[in-house]
């Protein structure tokens, strides 16, 4: 029997443009492009996302292949405020979380993101229905390693085979599916679809 549903983040609850920022901060269109290659680009991203680098340490290296001064002061500004204009809620989502919430759901967020979002986490619609959250670099792992889906697991008390989890990312599903978690795949963003899905657990 399903108990508990879980979200991810970015493109499920959250709409995610990653360089959207640049067209805030930068006006060329060819340093646009360079500024946010190095930084939304990068290895130092998926760093920041494991938790296993400074936002400080990852600026650098991400400046360190920027050719220009101005390029890098425009790098810093758009690590800075990524995620004030990067991010925006899927209204529909906070709706939908509300009434699994009222239909008696636990509900559970486990998204691979940075420590950054620790302190955005308003930006999530229906946050206040939420029972925990985990974020990747938290726990120095990322989906769809299978450690992400214990730690999520072990931190709230939870029995995967009473879990449902939803994620843009089909491979993010299989992984959860493999630690005993089964999952939907939002690829199309059809909500009435994922609605009908919900409506058929047991």
């Amino acid at each position: 029997m399903i108990k508990n549903i879980v979200f991810d983040m970015g493109k499920v609850l959250v709409d995610y443009e990653g360089h959207k920022v640049g067209t805030v901060f930068i006006e060329d269109e060819a340093e646009r492009k360079e500024v946010c290659t190095s930084v939304f680009d990068s290895q130092e991203w998926l760093l920041l996302d494991m938790g296993v680098i400074s936002e400080e340490d990852a600026l650098q290296r991400m400046q360190s292949r920027l050719s220009t001064d101005h390029a890098k002061e425009m790098a810093e500004l758009c690590l800075k405020h990524w995620h004030e204009y990067n991010m925006k809620p899927v209204k529909e989502m906070g709706e939908l979380v509300r009434e699994l919430k009222e239909q008696g759901y636990g509900i559970y967020l486990c998204s691979n993101a940075s420590l950054r979002l620790l302190s955005c986490t308003d930006i999530i619609p229906g946050i206040e229905y939420f029972d925990g959250v985990l974020f990747s670099a938290e726990v120095k792992c990322m989906k769809p390693q299978k450690e992400m889906y214990g730690h999520l697991f072990e931190r709230f008390y939870l029995n995967p085979r009473e879990c449902f989890f939803i994620d843009d990312l089909l491979m993010n599903v299989e992984g959860a599916r493999a630690c005993g978690m089964e999952g939907y795949c939002f690829a199309d963003r059809d909500i009435e679809g994922l609605k009908e899905c919900l409506r058929k657990l047991k």
